[in-house]
């Protein structure tokens, strides 16, 4: 054999082998798989908030199981968040900024996690395909956050003399669940919630089982949400509450309020009118869109202000009035079934159950809807912005958002008459029953339902900086 010929051909298996052990190494995943994925984005630019939300998949169900123990205020916390990959995944963020993170896993399998801010990153062992389904399960423990918001109100966990509550809007929810915490990633929710013997846990939709734990120191309840929800929208009530069931809309939909036992007496009278509201916003809006409904009205001091939240509406019992449950309850239509794309939309939540607030009253203490109109007209603070373009996260929730985009739709009703504004009023939801709109979705909704000009409505009402001369 030729000595430097063997030489040659050890010196080319060695390079071959060498290349093929590089090219593993690159392709090489956790496990053994093969590296094809990127980590998904760590927000979803929302003009205001752009680091909520996440990128690379979306949320359809979360199962949560939670257990709270107020005289401590230490929750304990099951996330299973069950998902479809819209990229290659190698990792994924969660927004939380609740307590300590004790595990993680995707899909059975343990997942690295780290965790910077707001944000929870979870690395799966092996690479998650495009349009594959995944469930992350993430447990924690610990006290969790009550968050003030830039405009100073208090959202997310915020303990009471008697339990707690939960709320979200716009950012709350991650204090006390991980998920992807965007209006524009909808989910189904089932929440489990044991407390102490002698409180009681509300949450949305169906309680679908109510029952004393083993050792008889606790209760368990079980919440269903058939529809999906934005997680802003998702609520948690812990303490001492009556309740009481009825049915709405001739008997299909279930009807279940809860009271603070220091609001029941002064509460009684307006939770009898739940049902009467939701026939008259039925008739005005279409088909009420989930599989129940009912109040949470909180004792003073508890909660500063109202929430529209899914299904069961929070108020505290200084602002549970009639005009207040007729917009929260307005709410479910516009805001609830049909979310915002991004928080710059907010108008379309609160524009909308202001002009059902005025509809109400019209309705119920002749106060005509030109009559509202013409009060807000006259306030200065509705021109310090226009409703489709709040300057900053502060304004989100400003008199622009509410009035002047009420105004917005009087305009419209003006414009196109009552008879195709009723259509528009009705047919918005059903378009968009579930989902989430923008805008420009509502914009050219509205004009597809007329051959009337409305650039010039649009300019002065909805984008306009200045005050018109006349309404």
């Amino acid at each position: 054999m030729n000595s430097t010929r063997t030489r040659i051909r050890a010196g080319a298996v060695a390079v071959a082998l060498a290349l093929l052990a590089a090219g593993c190494a690159a392709g090489a995943g956790r496990d053994g798989g093969v590296v094809h994925g990127t980590p998904g984005a760590a927000g979803l630019r929302d003009p205001y908030f752009p680091k909520l939300g996440n990128g690379g998949y979306d949320v359809g169900h979360y199962g949560l199981t939670l257990s709270y123990e107020p005289s401590t205020r230490r929750l304990t916390g099951k996330a299973e968040i069950t998902a479809t990959a819209t990229q290659d995944l190698s990792a994924f963020n969660l927004d939380f900024s609740g307590p300590p993170v004790r595990s993680a896993s995707v899909d059975g399998a343990p997942a690295a996690v780290n965790r910077a801010g707001n944000e929870l990153t979870l690395r799966p062992r092996r690479d998650i395909d495009k349009g594959a389904r995944f469930v992350a399960v993430v447990t924690y423990e610990g006290v969790p956050k009550t968050i003030t918001d830039t405009d100073g109100d208090e959202e997310g966990w915020v303990p009471t003399s008697d339990g707690a509550l939960a709320v979200g809007e716009p950012t709350g929810s991650m204090a006390w669940f991980p998920g992807n915490h965007h209006p524009s990633d909808k989910a189904t929710y089932d929440v489990t919630v044991t407390v102490p013997a002698g409180l009681k846990a509300l949450s949305n939709g169906v309680r679908t089982a109510e029952r004393k734990t083993a050792d008889g120191r606790g209760v368990t309840s079980v919440w269903h949400s058939a529809e999906p929800m934005a997680s802003y929208l998702a609520v948690l009530a812990i303490g001492r509450f009556d309740t009481s069931t009825t049915t709405a809309l001739g008997g299909r939909v279930p009807v279940l309020n809860a009271v603070d036992p220091t609001a029941a007496a002064k509460s009684a009278g307006l939770l009898a009118k739940v049902p009467g509201i939701l026939a008259e916003q039925e008739r005005l809006f279409g088909p009420y869109p989930f599989s129940s409904a009912g109040v949470i009205v909180e004792r003073e001091g508890d909660l500063g202000y109202a929430l529209e939240t899914q299904t069961r509406p929070i108020l505290p019992v200084s602002s549970f009035n009639s005009p207040t449950l007729a917009h929260e309850l307005a709410h479910q239509w516009f805001g609830n079934s049909v979310s915002p794309a991004s928080w710059k939309d907010i108008w379309l939540n609160e524009g909308f159950a202001t002009y059902g607030e005025w509809l109400y009253e019209e309705r119920t203490a002749h106060l005509p809807a030109q009559k509202s109109f013409d009060h807000a007209f006259v306030n200065d603070a509705v021109w310090d912005f226009p409703p489709a373009e709040p300057p900053t996260s502060e304004d989100l929730f400003s008199p622009p958002v509410y009035q002047r985009g009420a105004m917005v739709l009087h305009k419209l009703r003006q414009r196109v008459g009552d008879a195709t504004f009723f259509e528009i009023l009705k047919g918005w939801p059903a378009k968009y029953r579930h989902g989430t709109a923008s805008t420009r979705d509502f914009t050219d909704y509205a004009e597809s339902m007329t051959d009337k000009d409305l650039s010039g409505l649009w300019g002065v009402w909805l984008y306009g900086d200045k005050k018109p001369a006349k309404p």
